[in-house]
């Protein structure tokens, strides 16, 4: 085990090298734990295609779900940047589509939140709005969004994210996101607070900004309910 001077530090697991907050309390959100591994002694088949482990079959785990697999079921490395690992690891099929989808996240959309977008953001009931950039802190844990005052919202106390779209209804082909309602809880809070976002300067680029949030917003879900 070794640190690195930004507060990471590499560290290794039976399922490969991963980098690693030093302080496991500052992980990111969409972050993942890794699963436990089917034991050897559970699992005399593959658990996709009932092949015989024996002497020639081996047995594999997946990195992402920890079930066994035989090499024809379980060969593909892919990347799976929500559990940390530094290079691609081993994956049964169906884990190998979830972890390409994902990596859209990671390539575009992680991209577009970290830069931000410019919105009229109303709090709570006022019916007074200022026009404020918001985006995603470094450390994807926060977003930021600073214009003449500065408000802070920790993605781990967001308790719903609603996109409103312009056009159609949600789902239709002409629609297109024009805000979003966003719902958290202060610190040391069970209060629920209230954020209305809306597209104000560079409609575009806010409209790509909210679509990568609904992305986000499901991988934040799919982490808590791990």
């Amino acid at each position: 085990m070794s640190a690195v001077p930004d507060g990471k530090k590499l560290v290794r697991s039976p399922s490969g090298l991963r980098m690693v907050p030093e302080n496991g309390a500052f992980s990111s959100p969409f972050y993942l734990d890794e699963p436990q591994w089917v034991p050897d002694k559970e699992c005399p088949r593959c658990m996709q295609c009932d092949t015989k482990f024996d002497f020639l079959t081996r047995k594999h785990h997946c990195r992402r779900c920890g079930k066994c697999f035989c090499d024809k079921c379980c060969s593909k490395k892919v990347p799976l940047p929500r559990m940390c690992f530094v290079d691609p690891v081993r994956q049964c099929a169906e884990c190998g589509l979830i972890s390409q989808k994902e990596m859209e996240f990671y390539d575009k959309q992680l991209k577009l939140l970290l830069n931000g977008g410019s919105f009229l953001v109303t709090q709570g009931n006022s019916e007074k709005s200022e026009a404020m950039m918001c985006r995603l802190s470094n450390n994807h844990r926060y977003l930021f969004m600073v214009g003449v005052s500065h408000l802070q919202v920790e993605l781990a106390r967001i308790s719903s994210v609603q996109i409103l779209t312009d056009g159609f209804a949600p789902g239709g082909g002409n629609s297109r996101p024009s805000g979003m309602l966003l719902q958290y809880k202060l610190p040391a809070s069970q209060e629920i607070q209230q954020l209305r976002l809306t597209a104000h300067e560079e409609r575009k680029v806010a409209a790509s900004w909210l679509a990568a949030m609904h992305k986000a917003a499901k991988l934040l879900y799919e982490s808590r309910d791990q």
